[in-house]
């Protein structure tokens, strides 16, 4: 579903915005048998939480980063009305998604408790601009229903902390626990916030519970001292050639990728990149 502008418009006057309904059912479907494809489904976790030891080391365990085997996964971060809302929140469509990650946590696998902090750590060698201007836009897509036992993301609305300085960016453990909303929804839901927002993770409330989400994130391209994740090393991950052959020129971008009218198209890169993306159509990025 397409974001609506009163949604837009809380992400600047409480930090962030839950929007239930995201993703249609049939997206929302593929993309949760591909994730079982990654990670064992609950009811196999807890059958033998032994057996997953790698999913218990730190909280972080269960992040899988982009690109994903199957396209019903890598298709997300472009989902159109997810763009579409990264171009109406940014104010422009000269954009790039900066980070795609995969989350699973398992109750009892590691303690998931985290104080409040805010994103802008590892997202930029700066800090935010409070007037909004650079503003990243970030994103949980949650994959899960997600209720008060499993775990929510614990978010403090903007009005509590506006005037709150923004360094440190990580409070002690429990300040602000009473100002905090929990985001809960179906699956298939959408949170926006940004990375000056305080937020945390939260432990889950009771056995056999889980939690699934993609998070991707977006900004106007070019600003050096912002990002996570650079493509250019994943491109050899499985999934990246499916991905690129399957996404519009116009999603590509979105990666980086050169656009139509770059000097760096010429024959011999049209040939060679076709050689390497078999299936992919050049014709958009062929001189006129």
């Amino acid at each position: 579903m397409r974001v609506p502008d009163a949604k837009l418009a809380e992400v600047f006057d409480q930090g962030f915005t839950i929007v239930e309904g995201f993703l249609d059912k049939q997206t929302l479907a593929d993309a949760q048998a591909a994730m079982f494809e990654i990670y064992p489904r609950p009811e196999t976790y807890f059958a033998d939480p032994h057996a997953y030891r790698h999913l218990t080391r730190t909280q972080f365990s269960g992040i899988t980063l982009f690109p994903y085997a199957d396209w019903a996964l890598n298709r997300l971060p472009v989902y159109p009305d997810l763009v579409d809302a990264a171009e109406r929140l940014l104010s422009t469509k000269d954009l790039e998604i900066y980070k795609v990650e995969l989350w699973a946590k398992y109750a009892g696998a590691i303690d998931y408790e985290q104080a409040h902090h805010r994103d802008y750590g590892n997202h930029t060698l700066v800090v935010p601009r409070a007037d909004g201007v650079h503003t990243q836009m970030t994103t949980f897509i949650l994959l899960s229903d997600v209720t008060e036992a499993d775990g929510p993301t614990k978010i403090v609305p903007r009005g509590h902390t506006a005037d709150l300085p923004l360094v440190p960016n990580h409070l002690p453990m429990g300040d602000f626990f009473d100002k905090e909303t929990s985001v809960t929804g179906p699956a298939g839901s959408l949170m926006i916030y940004k990375t000056d927002t305080l937020h945390r993770g939260s432990g889950f409330k009771g056995a056999d519970r889980s939690r699934f989400a993609l998070l991707t994130d977006f900004q106007a391209r070019g600003w050096r001292w912002n990002g996570k994740l650079t493509w250019a090393n994943q491109a050899g991950q499985p999934g990246m050639t499916e991905a690129m052959v399957r996404m519009t020129p116009r999603e590509r971008d979105l990666f980086g990728w050169p656009p139509a009218g770059s000097d760096y198209w010429n024959e011999q890169t049209l040939r060679d990149v076709a050689a390497r993306y078999p299936g992919m159509d050049m014709t958009p990025y062929r001189p006129a």
